[in-house]
């Protein structure tokens, strides 16, 4: 989900792009699991607001949610999020975090992320530097083992001395 393609269509089309048929019900539970309805209320047509090409007329963060829903709409088995909420704002990152238990239910999420709040509260975590795993365990595994994990944790807290 780095790259966001949408399409000139409205919405509701590209969440719905597998099944144009999909019912609405469905589209709006997606684009609310992914933190997107609020904002898509609040344009001029709602769900069937056009988009402009590759997504012009919205925000990066945006466009995310709607890559987001698109993604969920599927119930996919394995779903794999690679810096799914890096142009997100704090709040639609809380609202995806929140969700995130719902999200995963009966699957399998991969979660690739920079930004450690993301992963918090995974089943396990794995760091990986120079393409090799050098750490795996829980987020508080992880924080007593005090290795790489942690620094890179205190660091973006803003925690200067580690403990």
């Amino acid at each position: 989900l780095q790259e966001n393609v949408l399409f000139n269509r409205s919405i509701r089309e590209n969440i719905a792009l597998a099944d144009p048929a999909m019912p609405m019900d469905r589209v709006i539970a997606a684009a609310s699991l992914a933190g997107a309805h609020d904002f898509i209320l609040e344009l001029p047509e709602g769900y069937d607001t056009i988009v402009g090409e590759r997504g012009s007329s919205l925000s990066g963060g945006q466009r995310q949610r709607v890559a987001i829903a698109r993604a969920l709409i599927a119930d996919p088995r394995i779903l794999i999020l690679d810096e799914a909420t890096s142009a997100l704002d704090y709040e639609s990152e809380r609202a995806i975090q929140q969700n995130m238990k719902r999200i995963s239910a009966g699957r399998t999420v991969f979660v690739i992320a920079h930004r450690l709040s993301t992963v918090r509260h995974a089943n396990r975590i794995i760091t990986i530097e120079h393409g090799r795993i050098v750490e795996d365990g829980t987020h508080d595994d992880l924080i007593r083992s005090n290795g790489r994990y942690a620094n890179l944790h205190y660091l973006q807290a803003g925690i200067h001395e580690v403990r």
